[in-house]
């Protein structure tokens, strides 16, 4: 393992300790492994869909972890569009429209069993262009470096939407987490994705000139990833198809 790799493994089994002493973490439980849920994770919702980025947003991307799930209600009922990745991706994004889900239902459609019910799942071509992404995160710093709990995918998904050119370099990113999440500084590596603003229960942090890679980063790209999430490989013979 190398010694950024060390330092993130480190951090992670940090915060998600922090975050069940001090009696903050909600269920599932453990928090070990996830992208951990929250005490306040509904205020820092709200708060978020309070911005001018959420409010003009049309379409949002928001991962399908546990204490992002009051931001993907939050999103149905303002009748914006969600696109919501599949679990590790291996069945590509799923689309959740409001106009096509009875409002009684969009709780249980802001769940990932929910989601499959009620949503549609997309082929590559038609994947929406993204106004916001939310991430979820295991800890972020407050110049924009994040931790996800280490499986890669939400660089992968914007890696995705960026080579499909669904989002630009200036598509807002935000995190919403519990402020014991926040920590003075992170390591990043090239293909991490930095965040545009961080919402806590209490605040909001927003970052200038926050770094994001350009796409995939095909090098990094191994043939179990392709084997196991078909819109990567798909993705790949576009891109070889267009030079």
């Amino acid at each position: 393992m190398s010694d950024i790799k060390e330092e993130k493994h480190r951090i992670r089994q940090r915060i998600w300790r922090l975050l069940e002493e001090r009696g903050v973490a909600c269920f599932p439980l453990p928090v070990t492994g996830r992208i951990p849920n929250f005490q306040g994770a509904e205020v820092a919702a709200e708060r978020l869909a309070q911005l001018a980025e959420f409010s003009r947003a049309r379409v949002v991307k928001v991962n399908p972890d546990s204490p992002q799930k009051p931001v993907r209600l939050r999103a149905l009922l303002l009748s914006k569009k969600v696109i919501m990745p599949s679990p590790r991706l291996r069945r590509g994004f799923i689309l959740l429209d409001p106009a096509c889900i009875p409002r009684y239902a969009y709780p249980a459609a802001a769940t990932i069993r929910g989601a499959f019910r009620y949503g549609r799942e997309l082929s590559i071509d038609e994947i929406p262009h993204v106004d916001l992404i939310v991430v979820g995160s295991v800890a972020v710093a407050p110049n924009g470096a994040r931790l996800g709990k280490g499986g890669g995918y939400s660089e992968l998904e914007y890696g995705i939407l960026r080579s499909l050119e669904r989002i630009h370099a200036d598509t807002p990113v935000a995190t919403t987490v519990h402020d014991l999440q926040i920590v003075d500084e992170l390591p990043q590596e090239p293909h991490d994705v930095a965040v545009d603003i961080i919402v806590t229960p209490s605040r909001v942090l927003r970052v200038a000139n926050a770094r994001k890679p350009p796409g995939i980063l095909w090098e990094r790209v191994t043939q179990e990833m392709l084997e196991q999430m078909p819109i990567l490989k798909e993705l790949r013979e576009c891109v070889g198809k267009r030079l």
